[in-house]
């Protein structure tokens, strides 16, 4: 009790009154227990005061540990305030011998818990990816935690990122302390509006608006999906066979080239001033403005040439 008392009388005390005191006696009656919060025990936490005394807000200890408890006896209290406030003179102690000081504390539920995981791992993780969703395979075990404010923070999160099926570590700050850590096991799903297709597609056909329409999805497990399709000057085709009501995705579709490998197109040659039309054979597939390998008829030899629109390729020299 004594090195108790001694780290008591070492802990900086703090004294802010609110009136002067000078020349005041008092009575003080003493509580039997008190709940504090981790900024530190004060007077009027411990005693209750008579009518014609104002108390101070006198920080007399610093707050015991969560799950832990502190003992003051009445001479204890009266030697700190003797230290800390000589002219606040108690004459005449009642109520209990001693007082217990406890820390205020709550359970940390199941619902809470989820929340606050949700809210870092969207922050930290998913981002913009879509709005994370938690499960919990296993019941959780409340814990008890201190009724104050507190953030929780990320310990350990697999190297690949929020996934189905995670092990989270975390532990919880306040201004002060720090609580845990604790580890939890989670399902996940990251949900987002992502077009879908409303019918069964055949690879080459045109893709339309009216080929998709917006799902709410799981995309956690999905990539390159897609909120809207681009808009082009030429069509979009599909490179694969799709069923009805799968997501589409940027490696589902292409933008229809404008000329195609094998066709004989005009080709237009401007050398300065100077602008000569001949017949080319083109070697590859191209979309508008897009530069592809084409080859002059009579003599074989290559060029490269723009796409201009569907019949008309221009070189320059």
């Amino acid at each position: 009790m004594r090195s108790s008392l001694q780290l008591l009388l070492r802990s900086g005390l703090a004294l802010a009154l609110s009136c002067p005191l000078a020349g005041q006696t008092a009575s003080f009656s003493l509580q039997p227990a008190a709940a504090v919060t981790g900024e530190g025990v004060h007077l009027a936490q411990l005693v209750a005061a008579d009518a014609d005394a104002k108390l101070p807000h006198l920080r007399v200890a610093d707050a015991p540990a969560v799950g832990q408890s502190l003992l003051l006896t009445r001479d204890q209290v009266a030697a700190l305030l003797q230290k800390s406030a000589p002219e606040l003179v108690p004459t005449n102690w009642t109520g209990s011998a001693q007082v217990r000081v406890t820390r205020r504390t709550r359970q940390l539920g199941e619902s809470e818990l989820k929340e606050l995981l949700t809210n870092a791992l969207q922050r930290e993780h998913v981002r913009q990816r879509g709005e994370l969703e938690l499960a919990f395979p296993r019941a959780w075990s409340p814990v008890t935690v201190p009724d104050e404010p507190f953030t929780l923070r990320l310990l350990d999160v697999p190297a690949s990122g929020v996934s189905g099926n995670l092990i989270v570590r975390f532990e919880l700050r306040g201004p002060r302390e720090t609580f845990g850590p604790w580890s939890v096991v989670t399902q996940a799903r990251v949900w987002r509006e992502v077009l879908v297709t409303t019918a069964p597609l055949k690879r080459g056909q045109p893709l339309t608006e009216a080929d998709a329409a917006r799902e709410r999805r799981d995309v956690l497990t999905l990539r390159d999906t897609l909120e809207t399709l681009p808009r082009v000057e030429t069509e979009l085709e599909l490179t694969e066979n799709l069923p009805a009501g799968v997501p589409l995705t940027a490696r589902s579709f292409r933008i229809r080239p404008l000329v195609f490998r094998g066709q004989t197109l005009e080709a237009l040659v401007q050398d300065g001033a100077l602008q000569i039309s001949t017949k080319v054979e083109v070697l590859e597939d191209g979309l508008p403005g897009q530069l592809v390998r084409v080859r002059n008829s009579q003599s074989r030899r290559e060029f490269r040439g723009k796409v201009h629109n569907e019949n008309t390729i221009l070189i320059q020299l």
